[in-house]
């Protein structure tokens, strides 16, 4: 009896092999649906970051010798950031398909409204041990891809019309669009400027925030954002007909200040880390639930050889190991039979099909080997219960956990209630169970 337990149990272990090419091919077929997503972002437009207004004004500075003659020049440029900055985003969303996926893409209109102070490159450049020249100051504005910008709607500096244009300058990973932006040191009033753009994205969209005071509002119709980035949205509200979310950010939540030299590659890093915005996230996608569906396949396999070493023992029968093999076979096609069809189908109807298709198949093998067709019948019922509850399991996403114990622990105790009475030292049944008894 003992050799025979610790058989079924190095049977059911031989069953992760084929589990885990079922889990391997899961990650397979997921990366090939993030390389669908970059190809759709090749023509589309990829996650869009999007950052205004920085004034980046050109610097000249001078090494002397000890006798005061001029050795060399230095030449740079200072970026100053925007007093105030307020970000408003209308995304449309929409889905793009590549082969079979399906990727979420969105357009949107996104509108900056920003205000530069000159008294800022006065005290900067006061600070500075190099010559500013605001003179020839340009306002930049960020932008993580260029595919995706689908006009200018409109660019005003203090409520005059101004043209927005390419440059061949980078603040980190970042494109730039500039535009002059001469600035008098002797001004006291601030410089306000407002852009309107329309962009194109794919899964997701960002902002960086450029100012002593940035609010950013994004709304869209998308029914599951994940919000993400460095900060979270201080208000947000999230219903079945989309989201609408809101940040508060200051210059004390960054790890930059508001001025920097443009060279300093380290203030490029924690530019990109002080992002944040929203993802368009497809909850319990395809492969996330067939992820989840394989983290249990070990353990319903060797419940289900539980199940068919008790026959064994109560009705007196031999089963061969080649016929446990079998029955774990059957069930661990069933995950790759479940990938296949939810790609095509869904995963519910694909679930369906699969689990029943599986149960039909042990149930009538069951009723062969074990010859008895209540036995088939009994077991076919047992495994589409644990099939219900994997699907259960699945979709509660928060409490999978909590779910999962308390249903294994009640196996454990229904497996110990049924065998309370065996005598296993005389591989029999007890004299109060009938050979009908499961």
């Amino acid at each position: 009896m003992t050799a025979k337990v610790l058989g079924v149990g190095l049977l059911a272990l031989i069953m992760m092999i084929p589990l885990a090419q079922s889990n391997g091919l899961v990650r397979e077929r997921e990366l090939m649906r993030a390389a669908a997503a970059e190809r759709v972002a090749d023509g589309w437009g990829g996650p869009q970051t999007i950052g205004g207004f920085a004034l980046a004004v050109p610097t000249r500075g001078e090494e002397r010798d000890h006798d005061g003659r001029l050795v060399a020049t230095r030449e740079g440029t200072a970026i100053v950031l925007a007093d105030e900055q307020v970000t408003v985003a209308d995304l449309a969303v929409d889905q793009r398909r590549f082969g079979m996926y399906a990727v979420p893409v969105y357009t949107g209109d996104v509108t900056i409204r920003g205000r530069l102070l000159p008294s800022d490159v006065r005290r900067f450049a006061a600070a500075s041990t190099t010559r500013w020249d605001p003179s020839r100051a340009e306002v930049r504005v960020l932008l993580a891809d260029t595919r995706g910008l689908q006009g200018v709607t409109s660019f005003t500096v203090d409520g005059r019309t101004a043209t927005l244009a390419s440059s061949t300058a980078r603040m980190g990973p970042y494109t730039v669009l500039a535009a002059p932006l001469p600035i008098d040191p002797a001004r006291d009033t601030p410089v306000d400027v407002a852009l309107t753009l329309r962009i194109a994205g794919t899964e997701a969209f960002s902002v960086l925030p450029l100012a002593r005071s940035t609010s950013v509002r994004i709304r869209s119709p998308w029914p599951a954002p994940s919000f993400v980035g460095a900060l979270l949205p201080g208000t947000r509200h999230v219903s079945a007909q989309g989201f609408d979310a809101s940040w508060q950010v200051f210059d004390l939540n960054r790890a930059y200040g508001q001025q920097w030299d443009a060279a300093d590659d380290d203030v490029a890093q924690r530019l990109d880390a002080s992002a944040f915005g929203v993802k368009l996230y497809q909850p319990g996608s395809v492969y996330q639930k067939n992820d989840r569906a394989g983290k249990y396949g070990l353990l319903f396999i060797a419940l289900t050889f539980v199940a068919f070493f008790l026959f064994e023992v109560l009705k007196g029968l031999r089963l061969h190991p080649v016929q446990y093999l079998l029955v774990g076979a059957a069930m661990a096609s069933f995950y790759v039979l479940l990938l296949a069809l939810s790609e095509q189908i869904g995963f519910g109807p694909a679930y369906a099909i699969a689990a029943s298709t599986v149960v039909l198949i042990v149930a009538g093998y069951a009723m062969a080997v074990l010859r008895a067709r209540r036995a088939g019948a009994v077991l076919g019922g047992v495994l589409g219960l644990v099939y219900a509850i994997l699907y259960g399991l699945i979709g509660a996403e928060q409490y999978a956990l909590l779910i999962g114990s308390v249903v294994l622990v009640a196996l454990v105790a229904l497996l110990m209630y049924l065998t309370r009475r065996i005598d296993w030292y005389a591989y029999g049944v007890p004299p109060l169970t009938t050979p009908d008894t499961p």
